[in-house]
């Protein structure tokens, strides 16, 4: 009994020095959750991600964590190689950093934005500064040591919103590689499955399908009605599977984050037609806003204009925060009453100027600027089947 007892007091000591040093880190650091783990007895690369995914927006800085151990500890740094390559649904490979002791290469888009974080022996984490929509994704972290190497991923996450989206000539005229070019045209991306599953939670439900990123069509129902594929079926995200990418048509649902910019309602003693507001926009010292600034002016701006306007596109749209009965409805989100005739319909016109420090916030510039995204909250923003012709 006595060496029964001994035994268990050792396996009760080893299992709790194995739960501590799996512990997070720092558990007041959500971005930079790292779990270090016992080695085993080869002496191989053991590498350590973040689990579950790290979280910015559009022009934000983000970590992506990884962490590595090797024994023995005296290993050369001037030997190990750090990779990190974004790896897409396709199972495409897209090289974003490499380093080679003080070696070191950025890839792409990614070129003067990813620099190595450098905090401590192990560390092969990544800094991506001034983040874009096309960042959005899953990343892998391998680090190599001669012949022994290991790997392990990270996903990055933007805070945004999704909003669908079908040009003048109507609904279910975009081909994939059409809708891919429509969203990034309205400063946005096409949306990811994950995406619009977020969207549908929180709210989102849209009685047309549309494309997304990975080339599959499929459009999000909160509130089952037959016209929308049976009223008796269960509410949830509907999945047309895969299509052929130039043959087939459908409409397409856009991705877009946080601006660095201000979108505004351009005051103004009358209405004008297209032609004259994007010339009160330029006079103004901005541009027409597109879609996806006004849908993240509404998300992070809090933006809430009950009049009607112009947006690049030739669309007529409105943000409601604060819904009210003469606004459109009882749900807030970005209302839309269509493509006018853009000679003789008269509007307002909703203007997009950037700011010329996008850390602060701050001076402006005169340009208009290519960016923003969105975030989704409350039930159906935009209207059921909104289009209401002018």
């Amino acid at each position: 009994l006595q060496i029964f007892g001994e035994m268990f007091l050792a396996v009760l000591t080893l299992t709790s020095v194995l739960s501590v040093s799996s512990l997070p880190e720092d558990l007041t650091e959500s971005r930079r959750r790292v779990v270090h783990v016992l080695e085993d007895e080869t002496g191989a690369v053991i590498v350590q991600t973040a689990p579950g995914k790290v979280v910015t927006h559009r022009g934000g800085s983000i970590t992506l964590p990884c962490r590595f151990h090797h024994e023995p500890e005296n290993t050369d740094p001037a030997r190990i190689r750090i990779k990190w390559t974004k790896v897409t649904d396709a199972l495409q490979f897209e090289d974003v950093f490499v380093a080679l002791g003080k070696q070191q290469r950025v890839f792409g888009s990614y070129r003067g934005r990813v620099s190595l974080e450098r905090a401590g022996p192990g560390d092969a984490s990544v800094i991506i500064q001034n983040v874009t929509l096309e960042d959005y994704g899953r990343y892998e972290c391998e680090v190599t040591d001669d012949m022994e190497d290991d790997t392990g991923f990270v996903n990055l996450d933007l805070e945004g919103v999704v909003f669908p989206y079908y040009p003048r000539e109507g609904r279910y005229k975009l081909n994939y590689h059409q809708a891919e070019d429509t969203c990034k045209h309205q400063d946005a991306i096409l949306a990811s499955h994950s995406q619009l599953h977020k969207a549908w939670l929180e709210g989102l439900d849209w009685c047309n399908a549309g494309w997304l990123e990975d080339g599959s069509v499929q459009y999000p129902i909160s509130h089952p009605r037959d016209e929308c594929g049976r009223k008796d079926t269960p509410a949830g995200v509907r999945n047309y599977g895969y299509r052929h990418k130039e043959d087939e048509r459908y409409d397409a649902f856009c991705f877009t984050s946080k601006l660095n910019g201000k979108v505004y309602f351009l005051k103004r003693f009358k209405k004008v037609n297209y032609a004259e507001a994007v010339k009160a926009c330029i006079r103004d010292g901005s541009a027409v806003a597109k879609v996806g600034q006004l849908y993240a002016a509404w998300k992070f701006q809090l933006l809430d204009r009950c009049e009607a306007g112009w947006l690049e596109d030739g669309s007529i749209r409105y943000p409601i925060v604060n819904p009210r009965s003469r606004c459109g409805g009882s749900q807030p989100g970005v209302r839309h009453l269509g493509f006018p005739d853009k000679k003789f319909r008269l509007y307002g016109v909703y203007c997009f100027r950037k700011y010329m420090d996008e850390t602060a916030g701050g001076s402006e510039a005169t340009k208009p600027l290519k960016g923003s995204l969105l975030k989704w909250k409350s039930s159906n923003s935009l209207p059921m089947n909104a289009t209401d012709a002018i």
